[in-house]
């Protein structure tokens, strides 16, 4: 009879801790597939996920929606996965893993806005860029000499279509500025004097009262440094088309999904369509865009364009997002995209790619040919083959 009751008690908690665990199991995929849901994530998609998690070794998959790393993981399971199978090319495939990358994106931005967000003009780091309108006048380039808590100084506004001088004093003015990894700002203020500052003609301005916030990031960049060509393009011409023949030299500053930033030699200005062209893990990119800003540096004469991307195809935004967040291999053997004769280049016209292959660093940028100076009757810029060569770019 004991022997009986005991086997009968061993069974019965065996039994609780089976009907535990399945209930258990079911709450998690209960949470699971809702936190699947707000992401924006369907049925069949949420499952997918969950395996994914599982395969990565994740002791509870529903953490993927709360740790960034956890995420980083399957993603980068994912992309080896596509990758070895070769299923990057089924659209099934590539739009699931866009989900994914928009999903990590939106956790770092939130991420970013919460940490880098200010609310004060007071706050304004020395040395950030800003633009100043005066109202009738015009858009003036300046910067930040000095901020203190009863006013800030800014280097007297430049603006290279106003040549008379101006009598700033008592101006009632807005001064934009756009803080990196952050957003933009505007705020109202008011010129109290024109004072010399650390050696350079300056304003003191007032403090604005209230600090608004605006075009909120939305992508998250990437610093770059890479080698690419640079392209003036018509507006009739296809969004990211593939160029077989060089174009003018420029450093790839940072690249997101929605824009990219380069240097060029020279002066450039805004509203140009252009594209730039590069290799991200041996594979060539071209993202065509519209110049939003510049940044002229005149000691160095070269100009900071930042672009604003036009809609990318999902492989193209897949690819790149791989490189922001880390998911494609380090390779420095990347090489300037031409002499590439793949499918997607088979379709091009031959051309001249002595310039091909080669990195280039910011002293071999073509300093003497502005972009202006570089436009051929189609619209394009090209680069000056000889000039390459007598600077010893072309592999010498």
């Amino acid at each position: 009879m004991p022997i009986l009751f005991i086997l009968v008690v061993v069974l019965g908690v065996i039994y609780l801790l089976v009907s535990r665990s399945k209930k258990e199991e079911g709450g998690d995929w209960m949470q699971f597939f809702s936190k699947g849901k707000e992401a924006g994530f369907s049925f069949k998609e949420i499952e997918t996920l969950r395996q994914l998690a599982i395969q990565c070794g994740l002791e509870s998959p529903l953490s993927i929606f709360e740790s960034q790393t956890q995420l980083d993981k399957c993603i980068q399971s994912m992309v080896r996965s596509v990758k070895m199978s070769g299923g990057g090319e089924e659209k099934g495939a590539r739009d699931f893993l866009s989900k994914l990358y928009d999903y990590r994106q939106k956790i770092e931005v939130n991420k970013s806005r919460a940490h880098n967000k200010i609310a004060h003009s007071r706050q304004i780091s020395e040395g950030q860029t800003v633009r100043v309108l005066v109202v009738g006048t015009g858009v003036f380039d300046s910067h930040v000499v000095k901020n203190t808590g009863q006013y800030m100084t800014i280097s007297r506004p430049e603006n290279s279509k106003k040549t008379s001088a101006m009598t700033w004093t008592g101006l009632k003015i807005a001064v934009y500025f756009w803080r990196e990894e952050d957003a933009g700002y505007v705020f109202d203020s008011e010129v109290l004097d024109e004072v010399y500052s650390l050696g350079i003609p300056s304003l003191k301005i007032t403090h604005g009262e209230s600090l608004f916030r605006t075009q909120k990031r939305k992508s998250v960049r990437a610093k770059m440094n890479k080698a690419a060509f640079l392209y003036l393009v018509p507006s009739d011409e296809p969004s990211h088309k593939l160029e077989a023949n060089p174009g003018l030299k420029c450093l790839l500053e940072d690249l997101s999904d929605t824009g990219y930033a380069v240097t060029v030699g020279g002066k450039a200005g805004e509203g140009l369509r252009v594209k730039v062209q590069f290799a991200l893990d041996n594979v060539p990119v071209c993202i065509t865009g519209t110049v939003r800003s510049t940044n002229y540096q005149e000691d160095t004469n070269r100009t900071v364009l930042r672009i604003e991307a036009e809609p990318l195809p999902v492989k193209i935004k897949n690819h790149i997002l791989g490189e922001v967040f880390g998911m494609l291999p380090d390779d420095d053997e990347d090489e300037l995209p031409f002499r590439v004769m793949d499918d997607e280049m088979a379709n091009l016209t031959a051309g001249d790619s002595r310039a091909g292959g080669d990195q280039i660093d910011s002293d071999q940028m073509d300093d003497d040919q502005p972009t202006s100076a570089l436009m051929d009757s189609g619209g394009r810029v090209s680069v000056d083959v000889s000039v390459a060569e007598r600077r010893g770019t072309n592999g010498g």
